[in-house]
């Protein structure tokens, strides 16, 4: 009451004071505004009377003149503009030259009439007063104007000086009404301990609303052993007639040992009495120790509901935790089959005890499922191993009637919390439902996963030993735990179909199977990395003179376009080697191949650029038993001799295919028959664990180890010591060199003289006849005749000729011509050009290679 008296004398005293202030200041604004009328008049006035106005409005310069003057008067006076003007309201001065010239902005009519004008304006300064008067001549007409201006805030008042005052008294009335308030309100607490009417009754009903909402009994009992109060909770638990209060503890019905406690008033911590039906941890403390009324307050708490909301946020907390181990186990790996375990295994047995995945065959192979189709069991788990479940493999239909067909029909959930009650199950198979009902499961929920629109399979739960049914809370665990579970395994149906893509990719460009020949025992590996696909490849390429060329190659990355650039490579190699070019020319055109393709390949194209390739690239001839090599910024060959030395050959590395700016350089090896050449790619020799020299003292030591093996069993103690998925692709060509011997190659110089022709064709009758091949004397003789022919008519000396008995009969002639013949179809009537068709119908091959010393043209027989 004291506040609201002070209040309402506050609210007084402030409207005497507004309404004082408020006066004031429309009194002052009225002196202020008829003080800046009379001032700018005035001052208007003079100025217009002064002698020399009217005259210097006649001059032909009227601003020379009156601008000085204008602005001198205007100081003088005090005034913020005066402004001359012609009888056209154009100004002759201004305090802003800027505005000289312009059209004055106001009322001058009345002025030009004779008259004056006084007018309030909101100027760009503030709100101003202006005056406007006429300048006369002599005889009285109207020859000019003048304005003279002022802001009403450049006037003086005196509000200021009694405003102070009028603040003074305020706040000495505001002082008088506090201190009134407060010998008041001193007064009233002192009757009333303190508290207010509102603080009372606030505190009485936050009393009563608290004691009669919460969830725990409250019961107050004096030192007679009385109740006095009992609260909605205590009467609950306690079940107390209507009129307890007031009564002796001991005479409302409690069982005597409870009762005895509350009326006590003994001091109890969490003590569990047994009443009726429900057990009550009872908690209770003396009142008068706080210098209250003797008695005692007790607190009731019903640990049985206590304890069932514990259970379900248990319960609650394990769903959790599973949705938490699902998002964290499941989908640990890319691979379809492994994900639906994670799933399974998550399940049992902290949901289910039996989990089975069912997935149709096309979601394994990463495609898309077609409704209808078989499914597949590829995951069971539970607590036993007898259960009688389809087994993992089985492939099997649901039946309409099924919870599983319903499921796999319209894409929802089932439950069915009794199996037995449920016959559309039943109709899956009479006699395998029977025996899962006599083993002891009871129950079943079926989840469909989905991928956005697709289905890939079921995942089943099924419950046996745990009794309770499964219900409407647990189904919507299980959806969740599925939904989990189907992108993974979504992402895996995806990777599988990409990854078997890039497989049937790179499996079709890399060699199927070895070419033959004679020069090389060869054998290889390719291992893919655990990446995926890569583009690491190698290829065996015969040549002609019995010669072999062997080529590896790794592009950096994986998946489909590493394996599609590899095929290019490969593609181009083969191309380059029917040149029968040395290993530095057939780099040095790989290298512009690759340059051109990277440009094509721009980063607007989104996709990735080639640079980062490297080839080896190496040419062995068992006749000369020379291998020539060249590589691309690719680990250099090893050479495992005869005799068990392991060393790794100088080879000059230039730079990776596609950098370009450096020239090709070659080593020549002089490589005895039995050494065995191992050409590799870098994942074999390095990986994150170790570096490269490190890999090439294991790749040295398992060579020596395994000396005088085949190259089979060479590559196979070499990969020993890789680990079973390599973090790199490795590709790995063992090479075990043959000779050809001198017995198998016979060779002569010939003349330039066509004379000579048939002493050739002797000689190679009887070494046709040598080697047993007298059936192959005439074609032979055929083929040489005419090489030798267009080589003394066409080429230069010196020529000769060399026969190689390998697993074809080889004719080679070679001159210092680097001319290149070409093959023609002669007509009737010309007499020569059918020399090399001749050639190229009785050999099963024919060629041009060149050398340094000009060039070799070739044919191969098939041996009888």
């Amino acid at each position: 009451m004291a506040g609201q008296v002070f209040v309402l004398q506050v609210v007084i005293v402030l409207l005497l004071v507004v309404s004082a202030v408020l006066a004031l200041v429309l009194q002052v604004r009225h002196d202020s505004t008829m003080e800046a009328r009379n001032r700018s008049l005035a001052v208007a006035q003079t100025f217009a009377d002064a002698p020399g106005t009217a005259a210097a409005l006649r001059l032909p310069d009227p601003t020379a003149v009156l601008q000085p003057r204008a602005e001198a008067a205007r100081k003088s006076t005090g005034v913020d503009f005066i402004v001359v003007m012609n009888t056209d309201g154009i100004r002759y001065t201004h305090p802003k030259p800027d505005r000289i010239g312009k059209k004055f902005v106001g009322n001058i009519g009345p002025a030009l009439a004779g008259g004056t004008v006084t007018e309030e304006v909101q100027g760009t300064i503030g709100e101003l007063v202006q005056a406007v008067v006429p300048v006369r001549d002599a005889d009285g007409a109207v020859v000019g104007l003048v304005s003279a201006g002022i802001t009403t805030a450049h006037v003086g008042g005196r509000a200021d000086q009694q405003l102070p005052l009028l603040l003074t008294a305020a706040a000495a009335a505001l002082a008088l009404a506090t201190a009134g308030t407060a010998l008041v309100s001193r007064r009233l607490l002192r009757q009333t301990h303190g508290l207010g009417p509102d603080e009372m009754t606030r505190m009485y009903e936050h009393h009563d609303a608290v004691l009669h909402s919460v969830r725990e009994g409250v019961l107050i009992v004096d030192g007679d052993g009385r109740l006095m109060l009992a609260n909605d909770e205590a009467q609950r638990l306690l079940d107390l007639p209507q009129d307890a209060e007031r009564r002796r503890v001991l005479d409302l019905g409690l069982d005597p040992e409870t009762a005895a406690l509350i009326a006590s008033g003994r001091i109890a911590t969490d003590e569990v009495h047994l009443v009726k039906d429900r057990l009550l941890a009872v908690n209770q403390r003396a009142i008068e120790v706080r210098g209250g009324p003797p008695g005692s307050v007790t607190t009731l708490r019903d640990s049985t509901e206590l304890r069932a909301l514990s259970g379900r946020a248990e319960v609650t907390r394990e769903r959790l935790n599973m949705l938490y181990d699902a998002g964290v186990g499941i989908g640990t790996s890319l691979d379809v089959t492994r994900t639906a375990e994670e799933l399974a295994e998550l399940a049992v047995p902290r949901f289910a005890d039996f989990a089975t995945i069912d997935l149709y065959d096309a979601v394994l192979k990463g495609e898309e499922p077609k409704p209808g189709d078989a499914l597949r069991r590829v995951a069971c788990t539970g607590i036993r191993k007898d259960a009688p479940l389809y087994p993992v493999g089985e492939r099997f239909q649901f039946v309409p009637s099924s919870p599983q067909g319903r499921s796999l029909e319209t894409g929802e959930s089932v439950v069915e919390p009794r199996l037995r009650e449920a016959p559309g199950w039943r109709a899956q198979d009479l006699e395998l439902t029977q025996r899962i009902l006599d083993f002891g499961i009871h129950s079943l929920i079926t989840v469909p996963l989905r991928a956005g629109n697709l289905v890939l399979g079921l995942a089943n739960f099924c419950r046996s030993e745990k009794l309770a049914p499964f219900d409407a809370e647990e189904l919507a665990l299980a959806e969740e735990l599925v939904a989990r579970a189907a992108v993974s395994i979504d992402n895996a149906r995806r990777y599988t179909r990409e990854h078997s893509m890039a497989v049937t990719l790179q499996r079709s460009l890399l060699p199927r199977s070895l070419p033959a020949q004679g020069a090389l025992d060869i054998a290889y590996r390719y291992l893919p990395a655990q990446s995926g696909v890569g583009g690491d490849w190698f290829d065996v390429l015969p040549l002609s003179g019995a010669r072999v060329a062997l080529v590896v190659g790794d592009v950096v990355g994986h998946g489909l376009h590493a394996a599609a650039t590899m095929g290019r490579l490969r593609t181009a190699v083969h191309n380059f080697a029917a040149l029968d070019l040395q290993p530095d020319e057939l780099l040095g055109l790989l290298d512009e191949l690759v340059g051109r393709i990277d440009q094509d390949e721009t980063p607007a194209d989104t996709m990735a650029t080639i640079t980062g390739a490297t080839c080896l690239y190496a040419i062995y001839d068992p006749v000369t038993r020379r291998c020539t090599v060249a590589r691309a910024g690719h680990p250099p060959p090893a050479l495992a001799r005869p005799d068990g030395g392991v060393e790794f050959p100088e080879v000059p590395a230039g730079p990776p295919l596609g950098v370009g700016g450096l020239p090709f350089e070659t080593a020549e090896l002089d490589l005895p028959e039995g050494s065995r050449l191992v050409l590799y790619t870098d994942g074999l020799v390095e990986d994150r664990q170790r570096d490269i020299d490190e890999g090439l003292e294991l790749l040295a030591g398992a060579l020596e180890s395994a000396a005088g093996a085949s190259p089979d069993e060479t590559c196979a103690a070499v990969l020993e010591r890789l680990p079973a998925r390599p973090s790199d692709d490795v590709a790995l060509i063992v090479a075990r060199t043959r000779a050809l011997g001198a017995d198998r190659v016979a060779q002569w110089q010939v003349p330039a003289d066509p004379a000579a022709v048939s002493e050739v064709r002797s000689r190679v009758t009887r070494q046709l006849a040598r080697w047993d091949l007298d059936e192959l004397s005439f074609t032979t003789e055929l083929i040489l005749s005419e090489l030798v022919t267009n080589a003394i008519r066409h080429g230069r000396a010196p020529i000769g000729v060399r026969l190689l008995h390998d697993r074809t009969l080889i004719c080679e002639v070679s001159d210092a011509s680097t001319t290149s013949p070409h093959l023609r179809y002669a007509a009737s009537t010309d007499e020569g050009g059918r020399g090399l068709f001749l050639v190229a119908q009785l050999s099963e091959r024919w060629g041009t290679r060149y050398t340094p010393a000009g060039k070799v043209i070739w044919a191969e027989q098939p041996l009888p």
